[in-house]
């Protein structure tokens, strides 16, 4: 049954849960260790959040570093028109233009690359704390149910 909503992080969360009831069942007959159930759940919970947070690295490297390699190319722009200004002897458009346009683009890559990586680092992070939020009240639902089927 639940192949169907296999996408679902709760799934991962039921499979754990599921799994340590049949084995205790099988062996004893009933639940005998709800502590080792609500491991297993927390197991689930963790390996769906691990799953989610495998790139969020990425993002926030992308988002931390970008505006600094902007900035480098920024730098290197300004001593490009400076040095154009040296040789050309005269403040002058044409000196100083290629360096500027550079440091403009450079400027400009930086912005365009580090806003995007961090509204989706902060999409996504909020992403990831509302599942993992869903998944241990499921935990907790998981573990009602079950200890109302299996009470003494």
């Amino acid at each position: 049954m639940s192949e169907q909503f296999r996408s679902s992080p709760l799934v991962t969360v039921f499979d754990f849960g599921y799994a340590e009831v049949e084995r205790q069942v099988k062996v004893r007959g009933t639940l005998t260790n709800k502590l080792a159930l609500e491991r297993n759940l927390q197991l689930g919970i963790s390996e769906e959040i691990a799953r989610f947070e495998h790139n969020m690295n990425w993002l926030a490297t992308t988002a931390t570093i970008s505006p600094f390699i902007g900035l480098f190319g920024t730098v290197i722009g300004i001593i490009t028109s400076f040095q154009g200004l040296g040789a050309a002897g005269s403040a002058s458009l044409r000196a100083v233009a290629p360096g500027i346009a550079e440091a403009l683009v450079a400027t400009a890559g930086g912005l365009a690359t580090a806003i995007p990586a961090a509204l989706f680092y902060n999409y996504f992070g909020n992403s990831i704390r509302e599942f993992g939020a869903r998944m241990e009240d499921f935990s907790l639902e998981f573990l009602n149910l079950t200890e109302q089927r299996f009470e003494d």
